[in-house]
């Protein structure tokens, strides 16, 4: 684990906020050079803090007007079933995240749809034809809140 001064934990907050934002732009605000932002950034890359810059989507705006999380348990539950499962899941493009998770469920999906219909269409033609499938439990998202992070 790496220390974190104040200073690191602004720099997470401004890419947290903007992962576009440049080192000096984030340099400025916070009263460093863009070389010295620079060389921070690297160093929590280096550490593992950053691991990428993701491009947020807004999937309402494509025209995905549906978000539904799924609990997915499998019939069976071997090696082989796993790997088979994630394999077919992850290769279904309305499926945005698949986590393998302990508790009730063996997996939580993030599936995103046009409307109800489209949704529909995906669960039955999709989701409920892979492999080693059990039981599915569906809840629709009607809102989200953005929340802080661990870094305030």
């Amino acid at each position: 684990m790496i220390d974190l001064d104040d200073t690191d934990r602004a720099i997470l907050r401004a890419l947290v906020a903007d992962a576009a934002r440049g080192a000096g732009d984030i340099g400025r605000d916070l009263g460093l050079s863009q070389p010295a932002a620079w060389r921070r950034i690297r160093r929590l890359e280096a550490a593992g803090v950053i691991r990428g810059r993701r491009l947020g989507v807004d999937a309402a705006a494509l025209g995905f007007g549906v978000t539904v999380f799924l609990g997915v348990k499998l019939a069976t539950k071997g090696r082989v079933s796993l790997e088979d499962f994630e394999r077919a899941v992850t290769a279904i493009p309305e499926v945005q995240w698949v986590q393998h998770v302990l508790g009730l469920y063996d997996y939580r999906l993030r599936v995103i749809a046009r409307d109800l219909p489209d949704f529909e269409r995906v669960l039955r033609r999709r989701i409920m034809t892979l492999p080693g499938l059990g039981q599915v439990d569906a809840n629709v998202l009607l809102s989200e809140e953005r929340r802080p992070g661990p870094l305030g």
